[in-house]
């Protein structure tokens, strides 16, 4: 295995040149550089096709899908570029919502794959993924996972990659920047789960289907997957491992020559994000995103279709079947994002006037229309009515269609996100999205939503708690059984940390921000002399792979996945929660199915939801800004009170989690950004509400 992050050296003048280009300090065309912009030429998508006016409405009109042969020419083009660096890949091929399209192994390439983000000469973290090396097979998983991971961060408003998410999830923003607080999607990693019980499975048909379709490994950070484009609409992903180690970039401070990542590129080619909507013109707080760390002139093959699929040769390598993702040995085509083969599609009637779309099964019949609750916190009081949950989604879909959006271009673009509302016990109340919301952020809304009711509930001290909840089963590099985590473990500290030992069943309302706080490495955020929150690992256990209660809470799910793929034990239900896995072969579900069945989240954007002070719901929003998916929860909510008299409401402000001072600093339960809307001025629209 080789390590990763090799500080860049090749062409330094043109890359000098390329970067100034890209700025519009200078222009290729008057240097007279060809290539310095990239892409097939002037007039195809990719990094050298300029702007584009795509800001959400285009796929609707132009249909764009991956095609057989266009899968065919992106794995050619991986192959082709690895054999000119003499490498060994596996690359994976996705649609927009997930779906397989094509798994090709050359010849010769790592089937196993190690998980650390620690280089072999530094010190080794202990706990969680970190240190897992994976049987034959695992190499497989981490090319869907990258592929995925670019499809489903995409859209044609932004075009990330995966290196942007590992930027953005770690313990600073910048990585490597100290005292710096971390990423704004902090915890997304551990989303699109195998064990969701959201996610669409592989049905064995050996064809695509409705989506989104789950990740073996969640959300990627390690460099090499990016989304691929037709005219500037986002049509799917691209990932590719050849080093046999799935970590990521921590440093953000220099320019590394990534071969996973120059492999994809190569394989993206033709099929490149627009040069305007690429991370890299995107700032988040004043920071400039990262897309790539190289650029088509790196490159040491010619990606121009004279070396195609067809010319390739059992030598090379093989199409691979994947147990759970890919039936046959194949390619096959993708489905058209927003058609009812894709599993989303446009909204019929539900929320008038929102240009929304929803989620559909197989029969094309909506999976998340608005029902009525069947829990809340205290016996007698009335749930949440089908109408009170279309009101909170019209109302927060509403908000959203009028909010400037944070992570998309143009600026002027209304923000995309999901929004999911949940009772008390996470059964899942409705689901929509607005036009062109990022896929990964579906998922994400629904663990938001769950996450918000389930740290509300004064009965999840108990649930925490129980004896009875299955431990977490850590393992040692060579996957034998290590030591085992007991949850409960982690409500003993939150009680400690905040000097409270009613905590997490006194009533206490809890958003995503709120807890959030709770779940970093440092406290306050980012503080490198500080001691972690309660509900993260302490420094020097901590990484991206270890987090702490997120990671721990799902650990038996991803791992007992992970053994059935790679060693045909029984596959994960659809639950991530509460699984006993200290028999592989019969695995015991030892809490509810729904609570928290597709996991926690711990990143900003989602409330929870009151009539009067009692537990009824939560509504978890995500698919821009943090700000932006705090604002529309937040907002959503309180205008859908107005329009409903009151019937339910935000938390009241006494019982609200920003009143909790933990070690003299107080929680923040939400926070709106500034001029947030398209169309007015207006400023601190949270406040007193």
């Amino acid at each position: 295995m080789t390590e990763q992050g090799s500080r860049f050296k090749s062409k330094p003048l043109i890359r000098l040149v390329q970067q100034l280009a890209l700025t519009g300090a200078v222009s290729c065309v008057a240097l007279g550089i060809v290539s310095c912009g990239g892409g097939k030429s002037a007039d195809s998508s990719g990094i050298g096709a300029g702007d584009v006016s795509c800001a959400g409405n285009c796929q609707a009109d132009k249909l764009n899908s991956l095609s057989i042969a266009d899968v065919e020419t992106v794995i050619a083009q991986a192959v082709n570029e690895a054999k000119a660096r003499n490498a060994k890949a596996t690359i994976a091929v996705v649609d927009r919502v997930g779906n397989v399209l094509g798994v090709y192994r050359m010849t010769g390439a790592d089937k196993q794959l190690k998980i650390s983000t620690t280089a072999d000469t530094e010190t080794a973290i202990d706990g969680g993924l970190e240190q897992l090396i994976l049987p034959d097979g695992a190499d497989a998983l981490a090319a869907i996972a990258k592929a995925v991971t670019g499809a489903y961060l995409a859209t044609e408003g932004n075009g990330f990659s995966t290196r942007t998410a590992g930027q953005i999830i770690q313990d600073h923003f910048n990585p490597g920047e100290r005292n710096q607080p971390g990423g704004p999607l902090f915890g997304v990693q551990f989303s699109q789960l195998a064990c969701s019980d959201f996610s669409q499975r592989d049905l064995g048909t050996g064809v695509t289907g409705p989506g989104p379709h789950r990740s073996p490994l969640g959300l990627s950070a390690d460099p090499g997957g990016f989304p691929l484009y037709k005219d500037g609409i986002a049509i799917g992903g691209v990932g590719v491992i050849s080093d046999g180690r799935y970590s990521l970039d921590k440093n953000l401070l220099d320019v590394d020559s990534d071969q996973d990542e120059l492999i994809a590129l190569a394989a993206s080619f033709g099929y490149q994000p627009p040069l305007n909507r690429r991370a890299d013109r995107i700032t988040v707080d004043g920071k400039t995103l990262r897309f790539a760390d190289v650029d088509n002139i790196d490159l040491e093959s010619s990606p121009d279709g004279s070396n195609t699929y067809a010319a390739l040769t059992a030598a090379d390598g093989d199409l691979l079947s994947v147990t759970g993702y890919m039936t046959t040995a194949t390619i096959r085509a993708g489905t058209v994002f927003g058609q009812a083969d894709s599993g989303i599609r446009a909204d019929s009637g539900l929320y008038v006037g929102q240009d929304a779309f929803v989620f559909v099964d197989g029969a094309n019949i909506n999976r998340y229309p608005p029902i009525a609750g069947t829990a809340v916190a205290e016996p007698g009081t009335a749930v949440l009515s089908a109408n009170e949950v279309q009101a909170v989604m019209t109302e927060a879909l509403a908000v959203a269609n009028s909010a400037r959006a944070q992570i998309r271009q143009p600026l002027s673009t209304q923000a995309r996100v999901t929004v999911s509302v949940v009772d008390t016990q996470g059964n899942v109340l409705a689901m929509a999205q607005t036009r062109d919301a990022p896929v990964f952020g579906i998922e994400v809304s629904l663990q938001k939503a769950r996450t918000a009711a389930f740290f509300s509930s004064p009965d999840a001290a108990d649930f925490l708690g129980d004896a009875g909840l299955a431990k977490t089963q850590y393992f040692n590099s060579d996957l034998t059984a290590d030591r085992q985590i007991n949850i409960g473990d982690y409500l003993t500290d939150l009680r400690t940390f905040t000097a409270n030992n009613n905590a997490l069943s006194d009533g206490t309302a809890f958003s995503d921000r709120a807890g959030g706080n709770l779940s970093r490495p440092f406290y306050p955020d980012g503080i490198e002399s500080n001691p972690n929150g309660p509900l993260s690992k302490p420094s020097g256990e901590w990484s991206p792979f270890s987090t702490g209660l997120q990671l721990d809470l799902v650990m038996n799910g991803i791992v007992q996945h992970l053994f059935h793929v790679l060693a045909g034990t029984p596959e994960v239900g659809q639950t991530c929660v509460g699984l006993d896995i200290s028999d592989l072969n019969s695995v015991v579900e030892t809490a509810s199915s729904n609570r928290l069945a597709n996991g926690i989240q711990i990143f900003p954007g989602s409330v929870p939801i009151y009539r009067g002070d009692v537990l009824v719901g939560g509504i978890g929003v995500s698919g821009d800004g943090v700000d932006q998916d705090d604002m529309i929860a937040f907002l959503g909510l309180h205008n859908a009170s107005q329009a409903l008299n009151g019937s339910i409401n935000n938390a009241p402000s006494a019982i609200r989690a920003d009143n909790l001072k933990p070690k003299g600093e107080h929680l923040r339960f939400i926070q709106c950004p500034q001029a947030p809307f398209l169309n007015s001025d207006s400023q601190n629209v949270c406040q007193g509400k």
